[in-house]
């Protein structure tokens, strides 16, 4: 009976050996992987994001995180800015509220041009209403 089992153990672990090796090895690589993949990509976001609010001076126009356009107007200590968002209408909020500098050629629609823009669309499809 003991040779039969050491026979049938000897026979199941040389052909397991190899495959045991594998799925070591691949669960070795997963912890680099998520390192490479998740881990090191955030870092490098999290420490941009931590240069550019350093790098924010009165002046500089901003977007908030929550989507608030503004211009810096003062400092009010290491961790809070003052931030003109309309003419003589100031918030503070916090130097991490800041998600990035507002680009100066981005396009930003006011609410006369939108309406504008609806009265001239319904204007035109009342002229063609009218055609038909």
């Amino acid at each position: 009976m003991t040779a039969q089992l050491s026979t049938v153990i000897a026979s199941s672990s040389s052909g397991g050996g190899s495959g045991a090796i594998i799925q070591l090895g691949i669960l070795l690589l997963i912890p680099f992987a998520m390192y490479f993949f998740m881990i090191r990509p955030q870092r490098r976001r999290m420490r941009e994001q931590q240069d550019l609010q350093r790098s924010i001076q009165v002046g500089d126009e901003v977007i908030t995180t929550s989507g608030v356009y503004g211009t810096i107007t003062g400092e009010d200590g290491d961790t809070r800015f003052w931030l003109e968002i309309d003419d003589d209408v100031q918030i503070r909020i916090a130097r991490a509220a800041i998600q990035g500098k507002a680009s100066p050629d981005a396009p930003v629609a006011d609410a006369e041009d939108v309406s504008d823009d609806a009265d001239a669309d319904e204007l035109e499809s009342a002229n063609t209403a009218d055609d038909d």
